[in-house]
């Protein structure tokens, strides 16, 4: 039977209806437009896909480009993190563009309205200028300087660009209708004054145009069939439509937008402002800590681009907003890392097993499979000796019968290795457990088809020699906040809920095979979690960041809650 395809979504259905209509599909153009004032974060994924995917799905092209139009916030290590967001991903644009590059065309524009009387140049300071904006319900006050002589207007829009006046003095606004029910349209403000250097261009600008009056001339420049803006940028369709009147020939593209909601996910924000603030008070280490969500955050935590793709294909394309459950994300990942994560062994709060019955010098080295969802992984060899490491919590002296670990008096088997039994345990002067002593069968080796290696026992624990042992630090991350929503309780600062065990470091054991792991390699640390090499880390001291744990504890958590 063939496999249902997947219905289309409201944004799909729009430019199929739009080639219906008679549009030439030669002419779909896409593009992702970021400010670079900031690293992409999860969100930004959504939108990168959606794009990018729309050129996949009709063969279009997709431009990559920066509204760079506020020198004051924006960076050129911006620019390259966005860039090395998106290849990561797995998509390539057509044409790399920038708002700036069409600082010219858009000034020359600027001149055209002033010239038709569109445009005038406002000298009110804006405390002024908002007061008189009006209300929803009341119609806005016309500026002073609202009929300007065009003359005068020209010659002082020359001036502003040249440098001859102050931040704050001048504004160029568009003359459209300070009684339209769209507060938007109650003659917006294009250009704004900034003695600031730019990125790209230097000094070579003391004005800079605000955003609505660069999107849609940008979109009709690169001649963008589409351009798709998150809900908030609904009551602005109206002034990006008229801005493009002013412009557009018959001859040429008119672009379109269209709106879609954001998906926000539980237990994080997504503000660049609120990201930005934990950074500058290092409440997290950068914008790439694995606790942030930001695209190169959940990069260096481990996450892989499929997992992250899958994440956006799953939540989808809607016209209203809502909140999706990080676990949503979390399943992503456990899903694509289990099917390429090699299995190894690491022991993260080690105490000592010593096998008495084991010979003191003897070591075995034990075949282990790397991957039972991927046989093509192969083996690998891992040794065994008469002293290990297992994890603390797997051992109780004293337990009930639903307890499937070690216990004194009971069996368990090592993974790839023998069954084992605890005999005793020596403890220092404070009670605390040093070593277990246990005994193993020889005979019970996994694998060696013997009847005591068939022999049932209901507990298998991961280990690690203690002579071969690599040390490493393990950064356990977590959730960033304890609260679905933190930045959505009126009169409380989201950084009340920050989650005080977002990041716990232990000093780990590991299995020899990981001593030469390079940064950005993956894992599953059996019975623990998938585990990430961080970007620190090197031969002299390993680095492993949790990505995800095995099942998702948060949900028991709140269950019990």
């Amino acid at each position: 039977m063939a496999e249902k395809e997947k219905s289309l979504n409201f944004i799909e259905h729009i430019v199929e209806e739009d080639l219906g209509a008679g549009f030439s599909k030669k002419q779909l153009r896409f593009r992702f437009p970021p400010e670079p004032n900031g690293y992409l974060h999860i969100g930004h994924a959504s939108s990168i896909c959606l794009n990018f995917g729309l050129g996949l799905r009709y063969d279009a092209p997709v431009n990559l480009r920066f509204d760079d139009t506020n020198p004051a916030k924006e960076e050129q290590e911006f620019v390259d993190a966005i860039k090395a967001d998106v290849k990561w991903l797995g998509f390539h644009w057509d044409k790399e563009c920038y708002a700036s590059d069409y600082f010219q065309q858009l000034y020359d524009w600027a001149i055209e309205l002033i010239k038709a009387g569109k445009a005038y140049v406002e000298s009110q300071p804006s405390e002024k200028i908002a007061a008189q904006k009006g209300t929803p319900t009341e119609a806005g006050t016309n500026s002073p300087f609202r009929d300007r002589p065009i003359a005068e207007n020209l010659e002082l829009f020359q001036k502003m660009k040249e440098g001859a006046f102050p931040e704050g003095s001048h504004v160029l606004r568009a003359k459209i209708d300070m009684a339209s029910p769209n507060m938007l349209m109650r003659d917006p403000v294009m250009y704004r004054i900034l003695h600031r250097a730019h990125h790209r261009t230097n000094t070579d600008w003391c004005i800079y145009p605000l955003y609505d009056w660069t999107h849609g001339e940008s979109d009709y420049i690169e001649q963008v069939s589409h351009s798709l803006c998150t809900l908030e940028f609904a009551p602005h369709r109206e002034l990006y439509d008229w801005f493009l009147d002013q412009v557009v020939s018959p001859e040429n593209v008119r672009p379109k937008q269209r709106e879609f909601a954001r998906r926000n996910l539980s237990h994080t924000v997504v503000s660049k402002r609120k990201l930005l603030e934990l950074v500058q008070q290092g409440i997290v280490e950068g914008w790439d800590d694995p606790r942030m969500p930001t695209i190169s955050g959940l990069r260096r935590k481990g996450c892989t681009p499929e997992a992250l793709r899958n994440f956006a294909d799953t939540i989808g394309i809607g016209k209203r907003e809502n909140v999706v459950d990080v676990a949503v994300l979390d399943f992503h990942m456990r899903e694509d890392l289990n099917k390429i994560a090699p299995r190894v062994m690491a022991v993260l709060d080690p105490v000592k097993v010593i096998i008495s019955n084991y010979e003191t010098d003897k070591e075995e080295w034990l075949e282990a499979e790397n991957n039972p969802e991927n046989p093509e992984a192969g083996f690998r060899k891992i040794p065994f000796s008469k002293e290990l490491y297992i994890e603390r919590d797997d051992f109780r002296e004293s337990a009930n019968r639903k307890f499937f670990r070690l216990k004194l008096g009971g069996e368990v088997r090592l993974k790839n290795a023998y069954i084992i039994r605890a005999e005793e345990v020596r403890k220092d002067s404070e009670g605390n457990i040093l070593e277990i002593i246990c005994t193993y069968d020889p005979m019970s080796k996994s694998g060696s088809g013997n009847p005591e290696s068939l022999r049932k026992v209901k507990g298998t624990l991961h280990w690690v020699s203690c002579k071969h042992a690599v040390d490493a630090e393990v950064r356990l991350y977590d959730r960033l906040f304890t609260d679905p929503t933190p930045d959505q309780h009126t009169g409380r600062d989201f950084i009340e809920f920050i989650n005080p065990d977002s990041l716990k470091t232990v000093e780990g054991k590991l299995e020899p095979g990981l001593k030469t792991a390079a940064p950005g390699a993956r894992y599953q640390f059996q019975r623990l979690g998938y585990f990430c090499v961080d970007k620190s880390s090197g031969p002299e001291q390993l680095v492993f960041n949790r990505t995800v744990t095995l099942r998702d504890t948060w949900a028991k958590i709140e269950e019990k809650a």
